[in-house]
């Protein structure tokens, strides 16, 4: 074919595409609005209750015994100012706003010294009597923390589209009054001279009269271990016999959420919360190993047996019960103090003593709000005589224990 020929031939084909009838467009068909409206009816609601239920019982999340308490006791309050029934995609900023109000006026302890009384109710109360003692700024923030966790899972499985709790939190700065402060060395000699540390009737309801007995139990070394090591109540309450060992020649109290009987019934904080404690040498002096060993001796598993493990399963809770009367009766009492004091002063002790500040969050379980560096993921941490050396310039001046030397 010669080169016309074959422009000829193009010409022809480009008019033949011309002239083709464009393809018919299909219009989709279009619906009325009651039935755009009946097919989000029919549309599945998931309620409240139903997304709690199903994130409390992921069996991708792992949560310790007192985490999951917190998140019930925050969906009880959820359930009752929400609605259990309320669809969860319907839930609004406002509405989420409205809690956050009520959990500002909440009293303390509100199903106790409320009982029967709707949440919503006993907080207009507090709000329009404000010698109605209410939550700290903290507590407020935990509860509003957990509940967006709730509703972030519901967003992730596709519940909702948005999360309408996202940084809702209080802003004021913690009261004075909600504050934690050290013991004074004046309400330390208070503690340490009760009966229950120079001799009182009984360890039971007679640990606060003067009496031949000195008793060394749980009562005698729990807030003496909160004095020497710093750990919190719960840390000391839980401690199970085998937690008392020694590392590279040193005696530890070993934190930790693990048993080596097997069994546990231990939980921590944070991960930052297990760790090794080397015993103060007051400790020591006073005769804490010969208590543990002692324990060994009857076979015991958990070291503070005596106190009571109650329907939670949390020691600590009895305990801190025990410790708020105790220090009433002891006239140790002042604004702002409780068990929780004695790792206030251990701080302070620190500070005090100069200690480096990393081996003194380390000796505490305390985190570094989030400024570690990648050097401090290596390596396993300081070696137990490290610890020893830093752990024994803690002191108290004015506080003298000598009276608590020698066996019962």
């Amino acid at each position: 074919m010669t080169y016309d020929a074959r422009l000829l031939e193009a010409g022809r084909g480009e008019q033949a595409v011309r002239s083709a009838p464009e393809p018919a467009i299909v219009e989709p068909p279009m619906l009325e609005v009651g039935a755009v409206e009946n097919i989000v009816a029919t549309r599945p609601q998931v309620t409240l209750a139903q997304v709690y239920e199903k994130y409390l019982n992921d069996p991708t999340k792992k949560r310790s015994k007192r985490t999951r308490l917190a998140h019930e006791t925050t969906r009880r309050l959820a359930l009752e100012v929400l609605g259990a029934d309320t669809p969860i995609d319907r839930i609004t900023r406002g509405q989420c706003r409205d809690l956050l109000e009520i959990l500002r006026w909440l009293p303390v302890n509100c199903a106790k010294f409320f009982e029967g009384l709707p949440m919503r109710e006993a907080a207009a109360r507090a709000k329009a009597d404000r010698s109605i003692r209410t939550i700290n700024v903290t507590n407020i923030n935990a509860y509003m923390a957990r509940f967006s966790a709730a509703l972030n899972w519901a967003l992730t499985e596709e519940f909702i589209e948005k999360n309408p709790a996202k940084g809702l939190r209080w802003a004021e700065e913690a009261r004075p009054e909600d504050r934690r402060t050290p013991f004074n060395v004046q309400q330390l000699r208070r503690i340490f001279h009760a009966p229950i540390f120079t001799g009182c009737l009984n360890e039971g309801h007679g640990y606060a009269t003067p009496g031949p007995m000195r008793p060394r139990g749980a009562k005698f070394w729990v807030p003496l271990l909160g004095l020497y090591t710093g750990a919190r109540l719960n840390e000391l309450c839980q401690a199970d016999v085998a937690d008392i060992r020694k590392i590279d020649g040193i005696d530890c109290l070993v934190i930790s959420a693990d048993s080596l009987h097997g069994k546990t019934d231990k939980s921590l904080k944070n991960r930052s919360s297990a760790r090794s404690i080397p015993l103060h040498p007051v400790l020591l002096d006073l005769g804490f190993m010969s208590f543990v060993q002692e324990k060994r001796r009857q076979g015991c598993e958990k070291l503070f047996d005596d106190i009571p493990a109650g329907k939670l399963g949390f020691r600590s809770i009895a305990f801190s019960r025990w410790f708020a009367r105790f220090l009433v009766r002891a006239e140790a009492t002042s604004k702002g103090t409780c068990f929780h004091s004695f790792r206030h002063g251990f701080r302070d002790a620190a500070r005090n003593a100069r200690i480096d500040r990393d081996i003194v969050l380390t000796l505490g379980g305390w985190t570094n709000g989030g400024q570690s560096e990648a050097a401090d993921q290596y390596g396993q941490g300081y070696r137990p005589a490290v610890l020893l050396e830093a752990i024994s310039a803690i002191s108290y001046p004015g506080l003298d224990l000598t009276h608590l030397r020698g066996a019962p």
